[in-house]
């Protein structure tokens, strides 16, 4: 059975200010990329710890992962997770959920944006020899917890006392027990489009009341109302997954968007979220680019702690 204290931060809170950061290795010199990467999967739970020391009240969560193409290129003998595998870009009649590149993936958030960018610096010491930065980007906690686009965030995510059963790996995969799989997708939002369209109407495109975020009647929804597309059901029962949507904005520049990242237990279950999404067209993806997608695994800090201590790369 998993142990939710032996997990990284793949089921709590988005927080207030957040930082995404996807990076690419350099591949150029393998046993020089290990070693820091070694050495980066010692260090980076020191400077947490350290952080969470100086500045206890900021509750500072961390996640840190790799992708497939990583794992394969820094453990080519070590024991794979079970369905770690490289995302592919997924086709529906309308729309697409397009792939992107990533190697080690980076989710840092707290509640005062110091500590963020304090972690963020010491972090990019440690990795800036071996890789390049692919895409950083910012998010913030909206008003009330909303999403960007104004409606209530979370609210048919599972509760916090809840949520880590769905997000960590538990005895079905053994070897990666306590891990978590990542799926990080970064939507880019037409907001003149959205803000031009009724109250009403942007309530059936959702599924919920835009003041009380109380459910509308499924008669009263769109067929591809996101709360529709978005909700997974097998054999009767509905799956869930811990979303986080997290809301990026450049307003002056008129680039505004979602950042969005789903933990889960199993890949599968993501996956065949998205699949549906794209199935129903979810109504979200008539005035949204997606700007990237990756699948990154998440380890234990035990099994940070073996890639320290060199025991992936054997």
């Amino acid at each position: 059975m998993f142990n939710a204290s032996l997990a990284q931060d793949v089921w709590k809170d988005p927080g207030k200010n957040v930082s995404f950061i996807v990076l690419a290795l350099n591949r150029q010199d393998l046993t020089d990329e290990q070693e820091q990467v070694a050495n980066f999967a010692d260090m980076s739970q020191a400077i947490i710890r350290s952080m969470r020391i100086r500045k206890p009240e900021a509750g500072l969560q961390v996640a840190i992962g790799f992708s497939n193409q990583a794992w394969d290129y820094l453990f080519p003998n070590a024991k794979k997770p079970q369905e770690l595998e490289t995302y592919q870009t997924l086709t529906g009649a309308e729309y697409s959920m397009p792939a992107s590149d990533g190697d080690i993936f980076l989710h840092i958030r707290a509640s005062e944006e110091a500590v963020v960018y304090e972690i963020v610096r010491q972090f990019m010491k440690l990795l800036a020899p071996v890789t390049t930065v692919i895409d950083e980007t910012k998010g913030f906690r909206y008003l009330e917890g909303r999403a960007i686009i104004g409606f209530i965030d979370g609210t048919e995510a599972p509760a916090p006392e809840d949520a880590a059963d769905y997000a960590i790996i538990g005895d079905e995969d053994s070897d990666f027990i306590n891990g978590s799989y990542a799926f990080a997708q970064k939507w880019q939002h037409d907001m003149a489009f959205w803000e031009n369209l009724s109250v009403e109407h942007q309530e059936k495109a959702v599924g919920r009341h835009k003041f009380d975020d109380m459910e509308l009647d499924d008669d009263d929804k769109l067929e591809n109302a996101h709360n529709v597309a978005s909700k997974l059901e097998i054999d009767g029962e509905e799956q869930k997954i811990i979303r986080m949507n997290v809301p990026f904005s450049d307003p002056a520049m008129d680039y505004t968007g979602t950042y969005f990242i789903g933990y889960a237990r199993h890949w599968q279950v993501t996956k065949q979220m998205l699949e549906q999404m794209l199935e129903k067209s979810d109504f979200l993806l008539t005035f949204s680019t997606l700007l990237s997608g990756q699948l990154f695994f998440i380890p234990s800090r035990d099994t940070l702690a073996d890639i320290a201590d060199g025991n992936f790369f054997n």
